[in-house]
C-alpha cells in the first residue's frame, strides 16, 4: 500500500510540476515577491497531497521564533520533505542551490523564477562571494535565505559538516539567523521512492542575533543547537 500510495504521488508530481512550471515563466513581467507568492502554490499543492495520499502530516513547534524581519535560515537537510514545508511555515524564501538544478526540465524553469542563489560549488571563493552579494540583494527584497549548512541531503541519523556560508552571510549583513531541525528522513528517506505514513516534526530555534559574533561562532551555535533537537526529536 505505501509503495502505490508513493507511486500515485509522484505520477500526480509528474503531471502538476509541468503545469506550475508554465504558469512560473508567466510570472517573469511581476515583481520577485508576487512571483514566488504564486510558484509556491505548487509547494502548498504538494503538502496536501503527501497529507491526503501518503499519510504525511507535519508539526510545528516554535513558530514564534520566526522574526518579522528577513532572517537567513539554516536548516537541517535529511529529505526532499523540507524543501517543500518551508514554503509553507516560512514567509517568501530564496534557496542557495547548485544551478545544476536550474537546468532540469520544468522543474527547473520553476525554480530559476523564484530569484534562487545558484551557485557553482567548484567555484570556492566564488560561489561564497556571489552568496554574499546576492544574499545581500534578496534580504533587501524582503526575502528570507535559506541555506542548508551541510550542503547535500544526509542519511537520517547522520550529521555532516556545517559549511560557514550562511554565517558569513548572517555575520556582513546583520540579519538573524534562524535554525531549523525535523526528522522528515524517518517518514521520507535521502533520495527514497518511497515516503511512511506519519508525523514529521519542524522545530524552529530562537533566532541568533549575529551581532558581536564571528562567524565560526554563529554556525557553531546553529549546528549544536540543530543536532540537538534532532536527536531530541529522534
Amino acid at each position: 500500500m505505501i509503495f502505490i500510495r508513493s507511486l500515485i504521488f509522484f505520477v500526480l508530481q509528474l503531471v502538476i510540476t509541468p503545469v506550475y512550471a508554465l504558469i512560473a515563466i508567466l510570472t517573469f513581467p511581476f515583481h520577485p515577491l508576487t512571483r514566488y507568492r504564486i510558484i509556491s502554490g505548487w509547494a502548498l499543492a504538494m503538502m496536501w497531497l503527501l497529507r491526503v495520499l501518503c499519510g504525511i502530516r507535519m508539526q510545528v513547534r516554535g513558530a514564534e521564533n520566526i522574526p518579522k524581519q528577513p532572517c537567513i535560515l539554516l536548516c537541517k537537510h535529511q529529505s526532499a520533505w523540507e524543501t517543500i514545508a518551508l514554503q509553507k511555515v516560512f514567509p517568501p524564501q530564496v534557496w542557495v542551490l547548485k544551478r545544476e538544478l536550474l537546468w532540469l526540465p520544468f522543474f527547473g524553469w520553476g525554480l530559476a523564477m523564484t530569484s534562487p542563489i545558484a551557485i557553482k560549488r567548484s567555484d570556492g571563493k566564488g560561489a561564497v562571494k556571489q552568496l554574499l552579494r546576492q544574499g545581500k540583494e534578496r534580504l533587501d527584497m524582503g526575502f528570507c535565505v535559506v541555506i542548508f549548512p551541510e550542503g547535500t541531503r544526509i542519511p537520517y541519523g547522520q550529521r555532516g559538516k556545517y559549511k560557514i556560508g550562511g554565517a558569513l552571510l548572517a555575520a556582513s549583513t546583520s540579519a538573524p539567523v534562524v535554525p531549523v531541525a525535523h526528522n522528515a528522513g524517518k517518514l521520507w528517506g535521502r533520495n527514497s521512492f518511497l515516503k511512511h505514513p506519519g508525523v514529521i516534526t519542524m522545530s524552529i530555534g530562537a533566532a541568533i542575533d549575529p551581532a558581536g559574533l564571528k562567524p565560526e561562532e554563529i554556525n557553531q551555535r546553529a549546528e549544536e543547537w540543530i543536532e540537538a533537537e534532532v536527536a531530541r526529536l529522534n
